[in-house]
């Protein structure tokens, strides 16, 4: 029981919601994130060690990255209906097709990233960025 309710509470902020959906498009460095929200390194990085402290994430390290992904041996029956039942009511929303765009745009640049097409340093309190979309 104290499984379910906690992936609940995680799933309950719409934050955390985008982030997976990002992870079940594709596997994401924490930066990628930051740039396909428009959230700084901490929120990112927060919003990712939820997903992966309740079983939904994986994480594989390729030289300085550190990758995210669905962790497919633990999400399996009543949490994958659930996933699978969160990307179909996301798929049409607005928001999520827009952080989809800036994914689709989004680089690994390293320690300190930088929006590509923004041109400024992504840290802490500089949001919200202004999109040139």
């Amino acid at each position: 029981m104290k499984e379910i309710t906690g992936l609940l509470k995680v799933l309950s902020d719409e934050s955390r919601l985008r982030a997976l959906n990002l992870i079940l498009e594709r596997e994401c460095c924490v930066c990628e994130v930051m740039q396909a929200m428009e959230v700084s390194q901490s929120k990112a990085s927060r919003m990712l060690r939820m997903l992966y402290d309740v079983g939904l994430l994986k994480l594989r390290r390729e030289g300085r990255w550190v990758l995210y992904s669905i962790d497919n041996n633990q999400v399996q029956g009543h949490v994958a209906s659930i996933l699978a039942g969160i990307s179909h009511f996301l798929k049409d929303n607005p928001v999520i097709s827009g952080d989809l765009k800036r994914l689709a745009r989004a680089e690994r640049l390293g320690p300190t990233c930088v929006v590509k097409g923004y041109g400024k340093r992504l840290a802490g309190s500089i949001w919200p960025l202004q999109s040139t979309n």
